[in-house]
């Protein structure tokens, strides 16, 4: 790899401004690709050009490459400043298997090492430095900067500057300054979650007025999704449906997330004494703790993660083939985020959602404990309820997720649980009037179970005060089981809310126009008629490279296993994941093109040249060896 040391000196002459035939050169000469996907040309176009601009592009399609190529072509030092050191660690790794010149500039960086790295900057002789917010704060860190000429500035994971995003940070708004700071030095902010009003914030936050604003669709038409309702709330219940969505799913990676820390390490025993190869992750652990068990997670095959809901934000393992929501995350930006750490290959994934009325109100009161204005705080509390209007609705998911996100004309995916076997609804305006009637009859004092005995009329020692209500037993033509669903339902929609009540929930009226206007006739209820319950989502039709794998014959199937092996040697090695070597897709069509010479190796997709100069004769030589 040539390094920039000749931009950085005085030259008459300057460097010809890089074109985008060059990027695609440097795209299939470093990460073997022959063409952009997406959107991802339209951005490193601006970039390249020098001018500003904030991609929105989906999880998977390959946000960093669009800055980490015009780092690479215009002169000058690259900065990222991105969230996580986990991140940061990631994508430093898997750039340097690739012969690019990274750097990260964190806490577990030695000062010997920091030395080092601002010699290599300082010689030219870096293409990338990583930072953190935090870490950029420092005034140190900026003189730094400035004797140094900067290519770009890249703001990663950008939706954390957002306070009406799903995961805002303080220190984010302060990245805004950047501007002043490097005046002339073309910015890109990337996420891959950020609704109209986010991206609008995103852009003020960070003055990047004029900037381009670049979104991609947000389709995954490799996730499959679904959802489904808990069964009254019971954590066993809940726990053994994780555990039996899990078992089907035996010898794939995977991610379970939970809302607690006690749920993670709850969960995760379970799942082990089950036979899987489980490992829990919080934030109450011991910082190096999490270190090794996330490298575990990240090196070894059939590996399910059990985190809480802040876990896998820059996560890149490739072949995370399901993730498992045993409590649903606060908002749907939170959810596709999560979701979307399942099928970044391009491979067919699942994404399986258990939710309940517990869980929303768990979401609300966790809102509601936040310092935050309550401007801020009514939208976050109407994106927890689009979210679950999503899980207990009956409307393409995917197609549901991305009409949020603004792509107006999205079509129906054909592969959710939706679309695959389309729910039968009701109308329960009816029900839901008397409903919210026997609630505010009883003076919301009571729980959902008194409620729904009040409706049957089999409320035990009634009193007479209580049977000369208008509501007793008004419901008494109508199943228990069809009640619970109606207020559930309603519960999802914000016309009855929950108070905790030291652990003994009382139900309450919601919003009160929504109420009215259910109580007027103006707003019609649809319930479910027969919930789906919790049990394994049915198999989709499997047509990627994973899929051929299982029915692949022998010898195929027997070089993949030999290379992975190899893979994991040098994985080990190195103390790196296995995926920053070579993902299982391209170790797969290894196996199937079984290539004998190097030049062969080298048109494989996923082989760029560094990785043929580095391991193109160990692959070979495995290749030999599986015969």
């Amino acid at each position: 790899m040539r390094h920039k040391a000749a931009m950085f000196a005085d030259s008459i002459l300057a460097p010809p401004a890089p074109t985008m035939a060059d990027a695609r050169a440097t795209l299939e000469r470093v990460w073997g690709h022959a063409d952009f996907r997406g959107m991802q040309a339209e951005v490193v176009a601006e970039i390249l050009a020098g001018r500003d601009v904030m991609a929105v592009l989906p999880t998977g399609g390959g946000k960093s490459v669009c800055y980490q190529i015009p780092a690479m072509l215009r002169p000058g030092l690259g900065l990222v400043v991105s969230p996580l050191i986990a991140l940061m660690t990631d994508q430093v790794e898997a750039l340097k298997q690739q012969g690019v010149a990274a750097a990260r500039l964190d806490s577990g960086v030695s000062m010997d090492d920091r030395s080092a790295i601002w010699r290599q900057a300082k010689a030219g002789e870096l293409d990338l430095l990583y930072v953190s917010p935090e870490g950029l704060a420092q005034p140190h860190l900026i003189d730094r900067l400035h004797d140094l000429p900067l290519s770009l500035i890249a703001i990663d994971e950008a939706h954390c500057v957002s306070q009406w995003g799903h995961d805002f940070r303080p220190d984010y708004r302060t990245l805004g300054r950047l501007a002043e700071l490097f005046p002339g030095v073309p910015r890109i902010a990337v996420t891959a979650t950020a609704d109209a009003r986010t991206r609008d914030d995103i852009v003020r936050s960070l003055r990047l007025d004029g900037a381009r604003v670049v979104v991609d669709s947000f389709a995954r038409p490799n996730l499959q999704l679904s959802a489904v309702r808990k069964e009254n709330g019971s954590r066993a219940r809940t726990d053994a449906a994780v555990i039996e969505l899990v078992r089907h799913r035996r010898g794939k990676s995977g991610v379970v997330y939970c809302g607690s820390r006690d749920g993670c390490e709850r969960v995760a025993q379970a799942l082990k004494d089950a036979g899987t190869n489980a490992i829990a992750y919080h934030a109450g652990m011991d910082a190096r703790e999490r270190d090794k068990r996330l490298e575990r997670f990240l090196a070894e095959d059939g590996a399910v993660m059990v985190a809480t809901i802040a876990f896998g934000m820059g996560v890149d393992k490739a072949d995370v083939r399901f993730v498992i929501h045993a409590d649903p995350p606060g908002s749907l930006e939170a959810y596709w985020q999560e979701i979307g750490r399942a099928g970044r290959d391009g491979e067919p994934a699942e994404g399986i959602t258990l939710y309940g009325p517990s869980d929303i109100a768990w979401a609300l009161r966790r809102l509601d404990s936040r310092p935050m204005a309550e401007e801020v705080k009514a939208v976050q509390v109407r994106k927890a309820r689009q979210l679950f209007a999503m899980l207990d609705g009956a409307t393409c998911r995917p197609q549901t997720v991305r009409r949020y996100f603004g792509e107006g004309a999205a079509d129906r995916c054909g592969v959710c649980d939706i679309c695959q076997d389309p729910p039968a609804l009701f109308d329960a305006t009816v029900p839901a009037q008397k409903a919210l009637a026997a609630v505010q009859r009883l003076g919301e004092r009571f729980g959902k179970t008194r409620v729904i005995d009040h409706l049957l009329g089999k409320t035990k020692d009634v009193q007479p005060w209580e049977t000369n209500l208008s509501t007793w037993a008004i419901g008494a033509d109508t199943a228990m089981h069809t009640w619970r669903d109606v207020v559930d339902h309603l519960m999802f929609e914000g016309l009855l809310v929950e108070d905790p009540n030291d652990g003994k929930p009382l139900v309450m009226l919601g919003d009160a126009e929504a109420v009215r206007g259910v109580y007027r006739g103006e707003r019609v209820i649809e319930v479910r008629l027969t919930p789906a319950r919790v049990s394994a989502p049915r198999e989709r039709v499997r047509n990627g490279r994973n899929a051929a794998l299982e029915s692949m014959d022998a010898d195929v199937r027997a070089r993949f296993e030999v290379l992975r092996a190899w893979r994991r040697d040098r994985a080990a090695e190195q103390r790196v994941p296995p995926y920053v070597i070579f993902q299982d897709k391209t170790l797969l069509e290894i196996a199937i093109a079984e290539p004998g010479d190097l030049d062969t190796l080298g048109h494989i997709s996923g082989v760029g040249q560094s990785k043929l100069d580095r391991y193109g004769k160990g692959v070979l030589a495995a290749l030999t060896a599986s015969a």
